[in-house]
């Protein structure tokens, strides 16, 4: 109806348009929600994103919340002194907790794999 009206350009193309211009803005992605037998859009402040709350929403684990608060606090991380806060945890589940983070947009990482950098996004 809104197509055939000229209120928006395609069918379906909104929803990518919210999270591009979020991005462009540096804040976190909306999440979208269908409840209350309608559609919601939640918005997240900069200064929030990196809340333990908002971290759980994203379906992040305890060890990935305790990663990317750390790599937030410090600035910065590579896998070997992640190692050193995680002594119990293999290299292997910590790779792969921090390629998830990288992947939902939390963390950013620089560099060849042996001497890659994890830096907080936002």
């Amino acid at each position: 109806m809104f197509f055939k009206a000229g209120l928006i350009e395609t069918r379906g193309r909104g929803t990518v348009k919210i999270i591009e211009e979020c991005k462009k803005a540096g804040l976190p992605e909306p999440e979208f929600k269908e409840e209350f037998g309608g559609f919601s859009v939640y918005f997240y402040e900069k200064t929030d994103f990196y809340s333990e709350d908002n971290l759980k929403k994203l379906g992040l684990n305890q060890r990935q919340i305790k990663l990317a608060l750390y790599i937030k606090e410090n600035k910065s991380a590579n896998l070997s002194s992640l190692e050193g806060i995680m002594p119990d945890v293999s290299r292997k589940t910590l790779y792969r907790d921090l390629r998830e983070l990288v992947d939902k947009n939390v963390l950013k990482a620089t560099g060849a794999k042996k001497l890659r950098i994890y830096e907080p996004v936002k």
